[in-house]
């Protein structure tokens, strides 16, 4: 698992969101799921299994990563 921060706002999971974090890493929506919360830089966990959980948010949500904007 590794914890990281989302950089800027952070308006939820529209099912194609697009994450950039603090540390540079780019990470994209990968299974649909709505869920709408407003937040600044909240944190975030990746699990090794590719589940993203932010700060916030009631469930973890399938990522992928990326490099550049895809």
């Amino acid at each position: 698992m590794t914890r990281m921060t989302v950089k800027g706002a952070w308006k939820g999971w529209d099912g194609e969101t697009f994450v950039e974090m603090t540390d540079g890493s780019k990470w994209k929506q990968a299974e649909y799921h709505y869920e709408y919360h407003y937040a600044y830089c909240p944190e975030a966990t990746v699990t090794n299994d590719g589940l993203m959980l932010v700060d916030g948010m009631t469930r973890a949500v399938r990522v992928r990563r990326v490099y550049g904007r895809d």
